[in-house]
């Protein structure tokens, strides 16, 4: 009997070590800032081999939103796997931790299972959020002049006492990689998977360009000719709500930006190119980290998501930055690439699948078969990984808070995206709107409450209902700022 216990335990043990070797590693690009500006996503100037490679290697989601496009409660959003609703947190100012103490984020959940989590640049917005919960964390940098004028510059405006203290913001100085920010974090990668090559690992390396101030290595900016960009129509959306448009006051506090007015086309394009220079700038990055996983034979068992925390607008309606429910700041790349010793694996498709980054976190549960998840508000998109033509959710869905009083709810059937700013107690309704984007990321003109669209608009907004119902109060957990 005893030779029986043994031998069943043994096996037992066996096809336990099994199913803990076929967990995957995972590796996490999250970018700040980056709309879909990349070749494969069809852009006429972005120089981006290595993330065009990713995507052949993988799938690349044409529908894919984030749940609000401001950085803290988006990140929040994709590490709790929550909404921001559910959180109760809509501006950058608010902790996760300040309010949250319960809720179990990926950190947190691939270390009770197991793996060794890494967090490397800007993951969280707030680094103290879960700072001591990662296995390896690596502080996020400022931001750093490296020209000695902007240097100089810097040093003159603090002790002037400016406020907030920044400098230009654009700088193309003539330095390596790691002169900058994300290259520092991209070598600090490469070193820490050589420490953890044979452990199981989670790593997010947050790279934070094309963020503001796009200050990259000369020779990215040197892939472009300034004068090749295009000026983006300034042409606002006609009937738009009075706060649906954002100002871009993150833009304006640099110090060569004016206060007022629409910006000349000269420096727009100067800021075109800096935006692009950063993303071919990170591109290189990410080429990096990629190669090394190969040199170290990882990537059999190593499963890639590239992502971004929000789109972006660089000049089209005269605006910049993000920080509305516009499709140009809620829709974001999304490319994820499977392990290639999985069986299933799927390579160079796409998706029209309306997904979202709220996802992420019941999608690695169910990859990684990580024990005692918690609910989420989010799905597995594991069926559309096997199988990208998979029919998916009907609508995916975004706030954005003006304030305390009033909330901008939005959704979008991937063709049509319908808005509503309500009152956030009552939920009175103070201003709608409805943009076709068919063939666009941009539209002109609010379509709602014109008699031609009425079963559109009537269908969009049940769509809305789904997600945000009148009966359900907005939860309100955002802090004073301190």
């Amino acid at each position: 009997m005893n030779k029986v216990i043994a031998l069943l335990f043994t096996a037992f043990c066996f096809l336990s070590s099994r199913a803990q070797d076929s967990q995957p590693n995972v590796l996490v690009f999250y970018i700040d800032d980056l709309r879909a500006e990349l070749g494969c996503y069809g852009s006429e100037t972005a120089i981006t081999p290595h993330i065009d490679e990713l995507a052949k290697d993988g799938v690349m989601f044409n529908k894919a939103y984030v749940q609000q496009a401001i950085c803290a409660p988006s990140r929040m959003s994709t590490l709790t796997g929550l909404r921001p609703e559910t959180l109760g947190i809509y501006s950058i100012f608010t902790p996760l931790r300040s309010v949250h103490k319960e809720v179990v984020s990926l950190p947190q959940l691939f270390n009770k299972n197991g793996y060794k989590t890494i967090s490397i640049g800007k993951v969280y917005h707030h680094g103290r959020d879960d700072k001591s919960v990662w296995s390896t964390y690596f502080e996020k940098e400022k931001n750093t002049y490296l020209k000695p004028e902007n240097i100089t510059l810097m040093k003159r405006l603090k002790e002037e006492g400016v406020k907030p203290l920044k400098g230009p913001a654009f700088e193309n100085a003539d330095v390596p990689d790691e002169g900058y920010k994300d290259g520092r974090a991209a070598n600090y990668a490469i070193e820490t998977l050589h420490r953890v090559k044979d452990d199981k690992f989670v790593m997010f390396v947050g790279l934070s360009k094309p963020h503001l101030p796009y200050n990259a290595p000369k020779k990215y900016w040197d892939l472009y000719d300034k004068n090749d960009f295009k000026i983006p129509s300034r042409q606002k959306p006609e009937g738009a709500y009075r706060l649906a448009l954002p100002k871009w006051g993150e833009l304006k506090s640099y110090s060569n930006i004016p206060k007022e007015g629409d910006l000349n086309d000269d420096l727009t394009r100067d800021l075109i190119h800096g935006y692009h220079a950063s993303v071919s700038y990170i591109d290189a990055q990410v080429g990096k980290v990629m190669a090394t996983l190969e040199d170290l034979d990882l990537r059999k068992n190593t499963m890639i998501i590239f992502m971004s925390d929000h789109g972006y607008k660089i000049g089209e309606y005269a605006l910049w930055c993000k920080q509305s429910n516009l499709e140009i700041d809620t829709r974001v790349p999304l490319i994820i690439s499977r392990e290639t010793a999985y069986k299933n694996r799927v390579t160079n498709k796409t998706s029209d699948a309306l997904v979202e980054n709220v996802d992420i976190y019941q999608t690695l549960v169910d990859i990684c078969d990580l024990k005692s998840a918690p609910v989420s508000d989010g799905k597995s998109i594991l069926a559309v990984l096997n199988n990208p033509k998979t029919k998916w959710d009907a609508a995916a869905y975004s706030v954005y808070a003006r304030g305390k009083k009033i909330m901008g709810v939005t959704t979008t059937d991937g063709q049509w995206r319908y808005t509503e700013w309500r009152n956030s107690t009552t939920h009175e309704i103070l201003g709608v709107e409805l943009y076709e984007h068919k063939n666009s990321l941009l539209s002109y003109t609010n379509l709602s409450g014109q008699k031609k669209y009425k079963k559109v608009e009537d269908r969009m907004r049940q769509l809305l209902e789904v997600q945000f119902p009148r009966n359900k109060p907005f939860l309100q957990n955002d802090q004073p700022r301190r």
